[in-house]
């Protein structure tokens, strides 16, 4: 990208002010490309939901919501209904605690920023 210095001093006067200004005269400049986003387009699904929930009463009021909502159908809900009634939360794999997705999404760019730098 080029961008002319009173353009500069402009649009990011603090930023031209450090670089302009720069006592040893050398200017390195790194721009990194943005880690992607693991769950860019991921829609979560109704045992995603499920297991969130901490009782199988709540597990039960998002399946009824799912349903109102036309998000399942009905043959879906009662199916998940009666695994929920008959074998429980556990059935559906571990609680996702707080702060799942976010946790998994650090673990994916560390092991993608590992792998970029075993091929450097």
């Amino acid at each position: 990208m080029k961008i002319n210095i009173d353009e500069l001093k402009k649009k990011y006067p603090h930023l031209a002010k450090e670089l302009l200004e720069n006592p040893e005269g050398d200017i390195v400049l790194t721009v990194r490309k943005p880690l992607p986003d693991p769950w860019r387009g991921y829609l979560p699904g109704p045992i995603d939901y499920i297991r969130r929930c901490k009782t199988r009463e709540e597990a039960i009021k998002v399946i009824d919501y799912l349903e109102k909502h036309g998000e399942i159908t009905k043959e879906e809900a009662d199916e998940l209904r009666n695994i929920i009634n008959n074998k429980g939360l556990e059935f559906f794999g571990p609680h996702k605690r707080d702060n799942y997705y976010y946790r998994k999404a650090v673990e994916y760019w560390k092991k993608l920023a590992k792998t970029i730098s075993e091929q450097q």
